[in-house]
């Protein structure tokens, strides 16, 4: 062991921290990542932020920031690409040089991610990050969907933790359904799996399914308009879902209401998937999904509706998805170091 460990410190990889000193013997030797192992730069390219982490393969941060977007994205744009490349480029004017070498980019993004790219039949739209992002050269980049990333992280640091199956649902200007079943990630066969915008709806006599249309009906920006809309004319309306739920937990009846009947289209949706998936365990997140005056209402929709399942809010908010894609980030470059075929 110790003559492994000279090899890893003469490369850089591992370095001595401290020891520690037990009932009898000598002194044992603590050791941590070494500067030599690298570093991994995590980009959330949400909805309406931009979110970037830098920090070694061991998970200690070095650098973060948060860039807020000019107007709220549904899909991967321009505007996000752009913001991107520039926060990569900051980040790399504020590499140090005991941050050791840029081992690997994650970019978690807004839409479903297929190894078969733009030579799908239904092509994705993750090769749209790229148009106006140009990554640092030499340095593998690897995607995952947004939601899919929260889900990761929820079971391995969140409110999943312990858990072999369940659902994260993302609940704020898109939705989006992460799938774990077994302690796997389900991804699907074209990277579709959990894309809860594309389940029919409206479906009635009289109305034909659009794609999307679910999403349109259930992110916060249709969801504030039915709000505003229904307002009483005597009082001023909330400005945003922040301000509804603030005025829910002060006891605002007219709130009340509106929180209760979008979480029982919440936990409509839920139910819908339930009887397909049957989880068991589902964590809301996302802006909205998030915030824990909703659990009741959809928990007893979600009783109402479907088979018993425990639904639970993010312990992680916002850091979900940045966390996840940290986490694929840094068990690349690991693999890259140490397996078959490091240099």
């Amino acid at each position: 062991m110790s003559a492994a460990m000279g090899e890893l410190s003469k490369l850089g990889y591992v370095e001595v921290i401290g020891e520690v000193q037990g009932f009898t013997g000598r002194k044992a030797a603590m050791y941590r990542l070494g500067s030599g192992a690298g570093h991994i730069i995590a980009i959330d390219a949400g909805s309406t932020h931009i979110r970037l982490r830098v920090s070694t393969l061991d998970g200690r941060a070095l650098y973060s920031r948060t860039y807020r977007l000019g107007s709220n994205q549904r899909h991967l744009s321009a505007e996000i690409s752009r913001v991107v490349d520039q926060a990569v480029k900051e980040a790399q004017d504020k590499t140090e040089e005991s941050w050791g070498p840029l081992r690997v980019l994650g970019v978690a993004v807004p839409t479903r991610v297929s190894d078969d790219g733009a030579s799908s039949p239904s092509p994705t739209r993750q090769s749209d990050l790229f148009s106006d992002f140009e990554p640092p050269n030499n340095i593998p980049v690897i995607l995952e969907n947004n939601v899919n990333c929260a889900a990761i992280a929820e079971s391995k640091y969140g409110s999943a933790s312990g858990q072999a199956d369940f659902a994260f649902l993302q609940v704020g200007v898109k939705i989006g359904m992460g799938v774990v079943l077994r302690g796997e990630l389900v991804r699907g066969r074209n990277g579709a799996a959990g894309e809860i915008s594309y389940l029919p709806f409206p479906w009635t006599p009289t109305s034909e399914p659009v794609p999307e249309e679910l999403e349109n009906y259930i992110g916060s920006e249709a969801f504030m308009h039915r709000v505003t809309d229904a307002w009483p004319v005597d009082s001023e309306a909330p400005e945003d879902a922040a301000a509804l739920f603030a005025l829910a937990e002060q006891g605002n009846d007219t709130a009340i209401v509106h929180v209760k009947r979008h979480a029982e289209d919440i936990g409509r949706v839920i139910a819908a998937c339930i009887g397909i998936i049957d989880p068991g365990y589902v964590v809301l997140g996302g802006g909205i999904g998030s915030n824990p005056v909703l659990l009741p209402y959809v928990q007893e929709a979600v009783d109402r509706l479907s088979y018993p399942t425990q639904i639970v809010t993010s312990s992680l908010g916002t850091n979900a998805t940045l966390l996840g894609i940290a986490k694929l980030a840094a068990e690349h470059a690991q693999e890259l170091l140490m397996g078959d075929n490091a240099a």
